[in-house]
């Protein structure tokens, strides 16, 4: 992992990605703009899959789902009482009951229980059919048995009580959009139509390859000149969070011909890479993403993350993260992660929910660079952690949220109201 070249770059310039940068710095960079965009091109949702109904939750559904049955089928009783003809409750009370036959009952997955003619009722359970005869449910607390009669102290009106055929979903109706998210009410009311899975977006599946001589594998203790690596784990959940499947997890060393191998390795939908892709000596990533495929952006005129790069290696998108983690966070929420989400059928827009509140201090920017800053939140007001340390991972654990400072922007005044992104709360995908 090396440390990121100084900014900024003369607003209006693009990178010629066709540069080597390494002990030369960056002549050009892209807009940031034009990078989203550029991450965006190209994408479409991923072919479908059929998946079973439990495994459905959280996914995208690729096609929209039409009933092909009435819910409910049948008439069914809302409440535990009896069945009756509402006409033969008229004028009952709790002082003047009006008596009637018990005919039998009606439970729920059983036949109707016996019609109901005049002056009759059936006994009846929520859920079971309403026998043929009756127009509604007295419930059991207005009604009293006593020996084969039922004394009702109260009337009802017709319909009262029941539910009708396709009172819950009609036959021909959709009921899902294509799409949609699924949420678990939805896997509940696919399964009351009979559906026992659902026909879904194919999710991403993402290779992270993680580089440097330096890094120690999660749960190793840092010491001398060596880190812990604490990009994969980060990672790992940011890509399952947008949908991806993690297809491998790599963390190799400075090494050209194993880092090209990895890159070369068929079977993902993308590939995202922390470190190698700055200026450094041993930062190939760059350079062996051009050799195996197309190098369509390296550099971004953004803070953090300016090293970033876009490519493509075969039918793979490609995204270069910077090591350092601040500037690889950044990086993927802004550049990487709304492909990977369109991939698999999500909006791209981020997922954090946002606020707008004023600024406690003024956030100093500059005109042609588009800044993430980390803030956090106190008595309604935005108070800026950091624009730099793209190391210091703990400014992140720190903030509440971060503000995105447009390019067009020489930042922003004290008092001046922002929209900060919030890492808690993430909204629906959709």
């Amino acid at each position: 992992m090396t440390n990121e070249p100084p900014l900024p770059d003369p607003p209006g310039r693009t990178a010629g990605a066709g540069d080597d940068v390494r002990m030369r710095g960056f002549e050009r960079r892209t807009s940031f703009e034009e990078a989203r965009r550029l991450a965006l091109d190209g994408t479409a949702w991923l072919p479908s899959e059929t998946v079973p109904l439990e495994a459905a939750a959280g996914r995208v559904l690729a096609e929209a789902v039409t009933s092909d049955v009435d819910v409910p089928a049948f008439r069914r009783s809302a409440m535990d009482g009896y069945a009756v003809r509402a006409e033969d409750t008229f004028g009952a009370s709790i002082y003047d009951p009006v008596r009637l036959v018990l005919a039998g009952e009606s439970m729920p997955g059983s036949v109707p229980g016996p019609r109901v003619g005049p002056k009759q009722c059936v006994r009846i359970m929520t859920g079971a059919p309403v026998p043929d005869g009756a127009d509604a449910v007295l419930p059991a607390e207005h009604a009293r048995e006593t020996a084969g009669e039922v004394l009702a102290d109260a009337d009802v009106t017709p319909g009262k009580n029941v539910g009708a055929v396709g009172e819950d979903v009609r036959i021909g109706i959709e009921v899902l959009r294509a799409g949609r998210r699924l949420r678990p009410q939805d896997l509940g009311l696919l399964a009351s139509i009979g559906c026992g899975s659902a026909v879904v977006v194919r999710r991403p599946r993402v290779r992270v390859i993680v580089t440097g001589n330096e890094l120690l594998a999660p749960g190793q203790r840092p010491s001398g000149n060596r880190i812990v690596d604490s990009n994969t784990p980060m990672l790992r959940a940011l890509i399952e969070r947008d949908g991806g499947v993690i297809e491998a997890l790599l963390r190799l060393p400075d090494d050209e011909p194993t880092i090209r191998a990895a890159l070369a390795m068929p079977g993902a939908d993308v590939i995202v890479t922390a470190g190698g892709t700055s200026v450094g000596r041993e930062d190939h990533m760059p350079q062996l993403v051009r050799e195996l495929g197309e190098l369509v952006v390296h550099g971004v005129t953004m803070r953090p993350a300016s090293p970033t790069g876009i490519g493509r290696i075969g039918t793979s998108k490609v995204f270069l993260l910077p090591g350092n983690p601040v500037s690889c966070l950044a990086a993927y929420d802004l550049i990487a992660a709304p492909a990977i989400r369109a991939l698999g059928g999500l909006s791209p827009e981020m997922p954090y929910r946002r606020i707008d509140l004023p600024l406690r201090r003024r956030i100093v920017s500059q005109v042609g660079r588009t800044d993430y800053v980390r803030v956090s939140l106190a008595d309604g007001a935005v108070e800026p952690l950091a624009v730099s340390g793209a190391s210091v991972l703990s400014s992140v654990t720190r903030a509440d949220g971060f503000v995105v400072i447009a390019a067009e922007s020489e930042g922003m005044p004290e008092g001046a109201s922002v929209t900060v992104h919030l890492f808690e709360e993430l909204r629906s995908g959709t």
